[in-house]
């Protein structure tokens, strides 16, 4: 399965409002856990099982909760068994078809 994740802290104590310090120890978490994954301006990516992968969006956001009392969590998920190296596969069958309209 893909899981598309985006957690942030409701609350900071940052002046300019940045929640970049809380986010950066929940992709901590991501890294750790050796779950292919992929992050981007606003969601990081997990492909894996389902329990593998919901432990590591769990521990996600226990990271971020020591930042703040209030967690935020958006998640989408493809669950789709029996496939794998959809992270890149996906991707690549979107980019060979704009390619080919060329």
């Amino acid at each position: 399965m893909l899981v598309a994740f985006s957690v942030a802290p409701s609350t900071t104590d940052d002046p300019d409002g940045s929640v970049s310090k809380a986010v950066t120890a929940a992709i901590r978490v991501v890294r750790e856990s050796d779950i292919p994954n992929r992050t981007d301006s606003m969601f990081t990516t997990l492909e894996g099982e389902w329990d593998e992968c919901m432990d590591v969006i769990k521990r996600a956001c226990g990271a971020v909760q020591v930042a703040s009392p209030r967690v935020s969590l958006v998640l989408k998920a493809d669950i789709r068994p029996g496939y794998t190296g959809q992270l890149d596969a996906k991707v690549e069958r979107v980019e060979t078809r704009l390619a080919e309209s060329n």
